[in-house]
């Protein structure tokens, strides 16, 4: 493509050499730069991408975009750098934006030709973008997602190392599917990548809010900027768009405040456009009232109606007949590591959950109080104990860490602290901010279990018939991250294995 093409996506400060050459390939890791492409200097969390514009250059770059003028040529370039007579220079005021419009053109804006949705909030993201995009499947039509889980194009399965990916892995994973035929894509949208403005460029017909609550504070510093940050995708609707807001929520209509597109409204406890209230719960799924109209789910949980109310309400706002889409949300199963059961021959059930969050671990110990129906310290206990297996990630927010164990020292008979991904962190440093959450007493009667396989083969030894055991924090995850290593992993092989 021509470089003066390309350039038509973003607003240049300053263009210093010719825009009249063709452009290879684009590329914000300097090690992938090769003859004639365009490199773009993005200034990272960990290094800064300027600094290997040289090395770009002296690699056969055609094309430097940038935005910090000390890296213009002329200006504090090494007397080692090659002649920069053949390489143009952009100067843009943001190159992280700049990534993302380049790269929706230089995948001829994939986007524009799909009928694009973008989920966002704390929790619910991957159950919501994965059952839409198996909603709209089942309905006969073409369909990707990107998630946490894997990204689809249609029925490949193409593996998700981010939430949202990088900009120009998105955008050609869009151009995939376009090229495949599909229709919609469903996404999830991480609040990272909107503050690095992955999504610039990005043509959405429609956002979704699930809810807000502590996350990734380590990177947001303050909850305001983790809201605000969210907020930034409806914001950037289009007026022909839909947003889907959970009222329930305190920060849902803060969301679409500002939002140009039409606003939908969802709530299991006040008026909205859609709503539901649980008939009936058990371990195996919900008969749910949805706008007056009676369904059996395979999910459960309070926190899945909401999941299903939002699902339920984008699939009418993309112009499902109502029945249709009742009918096929009663046969959708689980996502991986999304509440998902395992029956113990010896009469226990495993719930294996994602939940990493404190609201998220609440919410899965309230919805399996209410299916066990017993309240911790009632007659029942003794008769059927709840107990939860879980730890936090390393380099995470930490402040979150006291507060997952009290919430979960509460709604347990049994609590067993063990390690999650401890990363670079040390697992017994992560355990003792967990502690810093219970008293003297609570510490007493809990257990820590460092490894987290043994923990989770003595949560098993522990159960008796009707009782439960959550195993919280990695879901779907195969893998544990220590010490920068990631080993294999997996929550349900533990359970199966054990049985």
């Amino acid at each position: 493509m021509l470089l003066s093409e390309l350039l038509k996506a973003i607003e240049p400060i300053e263009v210093i050499g010719s825009t009249d050459k063709e452009i290879s390939g684009i590329h914000f890791d300097s090690r992938k730069v090769g003859q004639g492409d365009l490199f773009v200097a993005q200034v990272g969390t960990a290094v800064d991408g300027h600094t290997f514009i040289d090395g770009c250059v002296a690699k056969g770059a055609g094309a430097v975009v940038l935005s910090d003028r000390k890296y213009l040529p002329g200006k504090g370039q090494s007397d080692q750098v090659p002649s920069t007579k053949d390489v143009t220079y952009i100067l843009v005021e943001n190159t992280d934006k700049a990534l993302g419009l380049l790269a929706s053109k230089w995948f001829g804006e994939p986007s524009k030709a799909l009928t694009l949705v973008g989920v966002t909030g704390t929790n619910g993201k991957t159950t919501i973008a994965t059952l839409l995009y198996k909603l709209v499947r089942a309905m006969g039509h073409k369909a990707g997602l990107l998630s946490t889980v894997v990204n689809y194009i249609e029925d490949e399965a193409v593996p998700a190392t981010h939430t949202t990916p990088d900009a120009i892995e998105l955008n050609g994973l869009l151009r995939r599917m376009v090229d495949a035929g599909c229709e919609y894509a469903f996404m999830e949208v991480s609040s990272h990548a909107i503050a690095q403005e992955r999504i610039a460029g990005l043509d959405f017909d429609g956002a979704l809010f699930t809810n807000l609550t502590r996350d990734h504070i380590d990177y947001h510093k303050t909850f305001d900027n983790y809201r605000d940050t969210k907020k930034r995708l409806f914001d950037g609707l289009k007026k022909s768009a839909f947003a889907v807001t959970n009222k329930d929520d305190k920060n849902g209509l803060v969301m679409t405040q500002n939002c140009q597109a039409a606003v939908h409204t969802y709530s299991t406890r006040s008026l909205a456009d859609y709503k539901a209230q649980i008939l009936e719960e058990g371990f195996d799924g919900m008969m749910l009232n949805i706008n007056g109209k009676e369904v059996f789910v395979p999910l459960v949980g309070r926190f899945n109606v909401s999941n299903l109310l939002c699902i339920y309400g984008a699939a009418l706002c993309l112009g499902f007949e109502e029945m249709e889409v009742l009918r096929v949300l009663s046969t959708l199963k689980p996502v991986n590591g999304r509440f998902e059961t395992i029956r113990s021959p010896k009469g226990w059930t495993a719930i294996v959950d994602y939940a990493h969050t404190p609201d998220a671990v609440d919410n899965v110990i309230q919805t399996i109080r209410e299916i066990i129906g017993s309240d911790k310290g009632t007659k029942d206990k003794g008769q059927r104990k709840l107990i939860t297996v879980v730890g936090c990630g390393g380099n995470r927010d930490k402040g979150k860490r006291p507060m997952m164990a009290q919430i979960a020292k509460k709604g347990s008979e049994q609590l067993i602290l063990t390690s999650d991904n401890p990363r670079d962190e040390e697992p017994a440093d992560i355990l003792n901010d967990m502690k810093a959450g219970l008293t003297e007493e609570e510490l007493r009667s809990t257990l820590v279990i460092e490894d987290r396989a043994a923990a989770i083969q003595t949560a098993c030894t522990l159960a008796q018939r009707g009782d439960v055991i959550l195993v919280a924090g990695k879901g779907h995850e195969d893998y544990q991250i220590i010490k920068g290593v990631k080993h294999h992993f997996d929550d349900h092989e533990i359970v199966r294995r054990f049985i």
